[in-house]
């Protein structure tokens, strides 16, 4: 993959990967999240994500929406634990509307107090939803015990409560202390000279006022495993089990993604599956998740059962964990394993939106990006004793903790 990179004056990154293709995909990344807001302010970027779309100084709401919808594109936008993203995909053709009305939202949005009411009754609606919703619900809780008393733990949603009592000005102090240029990526995937990329990006963001300093982020410390069960109204019970883990730039990330995939990942033939469902008709639903943040990660262990089959599901699973921190790979499984993610992350890059996506968040946590061709190199890299070493650390028993709702 061949990336193109320019860093504008005021530090503003674009990075861009030519492609042979009619549809471009393009992204405006801001190193800002949930874990930026202070406690009065919780739930509030995923709240700007929901209305910043909602009128700018010389575009209504209505205005907004039809300038690249009205053209066949696709205008969207995502908030994470850290990162705030806006995007688009849309023909070639119309890289210059696209970066105009970017441009536009980004600096000229006004948040008019009648809509961000309205939007409030959405995001409410969201929130009770998700609550309705207890294989959704118990990550996010989990996280929050895991990260207790650190913004990490906070539910990107917020709560009705604090969402009621949002106002515009909130808004614009968060915008002003964490959007800063230095903090901001765009990246694209399409196909366009990049001279004529590089002019439109400094014609449209170059002249912008920067905003405040942002604060640093606090580091997480001070873990301290757990054993918690809730009451719930539902059919099944629900069980997390996990620990903190490695960060997005730390060496081991690749082979613990590697290892959480053979444990737990989308496929049919993980261990977790094979065991739970197809061996013992436990579980219609089971899943390992990985997730590295700039300076922290967490892995989930998730299954859902009937409540007369959760202590076997259990044990079935602490019984997975054994082998991985006690039995070697053979030859044989560890080729195959690798065979599996490698393939995985192929069909990945066929997804030029999925591509686009990978880059700007790459470059927003790390300033590069590690081609698929060097993941693939670390995965080759690993051996079976590395796995048994990773395992060790990141599922020692007296390490892990577990979230039950019953």
């Amino acid at each position: 993959m061949e990336l193109q990179v320019f860093r504008l004056p005021n530090g503003i990154r674009l990075v861009h990967c030519p492609v042979q293709s009619p549809v471009a995909h393009c992204g405006l990344f801001i190193h800002a999240g949930s874990r930026d807001e202070t406690d009065a302010e919780h739930g509030i970027a995923h709240f700007i994500e929901h209305t910043i779309f909602k009128g700018t100084t010389k575009r209504t709401v209505f205005q907004v929406l039809n300038r690249l919808e009205n053209i066949g594109a696709d205008l969207n936008a995502y908030t994470t634990k850290e990162e705030t993203c806006i995007h688009a995909s849309f023909l070639n053709e119309y890289y210059d509307r696209t970066l105009e009305l970017f441009q536009d939202i980004f600096f000229h949005s006004v948040f008019p107090q009648k809509e961000l009411e309205r939007e409030k009754q959405v995001v409410m609606d969201e929130i009770r939803s998700y609550r309705d919703t207890p294989d959704e619900q118990i990550f996010d809780d989990f996280e929050d015990l895991v990260f207790a008393g650190h913004p990490l733990g906070k539910n990107i949603l917020g709560s009705v409560k604090s969402i009621k009592k949002l106002k515009q000005q909130d808004i614009l102090n968060f915008i002003h202390r964490n959007y800063r240029f230095d903090e901001i990526v765009i990246a694209s995937v399409g196909k366009i000279d990049f001279t004529k990329l590089v002019k439109l990006v400094n014609k449209y963001f170059i002249d912008q006022p920067d905003r405040g300093q942002s604060p640093p982020r606090i580091a997480f410390q001070n873990y301290q495993p757990f054993l918690v069960s809730q009451k719930r109204k539902t059919s099944q019970v629900h069980c997390v089990v996990g620990a903190p883990a490695y960060a997005y730039g730390h060496e081991r990330r690749i082979p613990l993604a590697l290892l959480n995939n053979m444990l737990g990942g989308p496929v049919m033939n993980s261990r977790l599956s094979l065991a739970l469902r197809e061996r013992n008709g436990l579980t219609y639903h089971n899943e390992s998740n990985y997730t590295a943040y700039s300076d922290a990660g967490i892995i989930h262990i998730y299954f859902g059962t009937d409540p007369v089959n959760y202590e076997k599901a259990l044990v079935i699973l602490h019984k997975e964990l054994n082998c991985l921190r006690e039995q070697k790979l053979t030859p044989v499984q560890l080729h195959t394993i690798k065979k599996q993610i490698t393939g995985q992350l192929a069909i990945a890059q066929e997804s030029n939106m999925a591509a686009m996506l990978a880059i700007g968040k790459s470059y927003l946590l790390q300033n590069r990006f590690e081609p698929v061709e060097k993941l693939i190199a670390r995965i080759q890299d690993t051996t079976a004793e590395e796995l048994i070493e990773i395992a060790n650390e990141i599922f020692e028993e007296k390490q892990l903790s577990m979230l039950t709702f019953k």
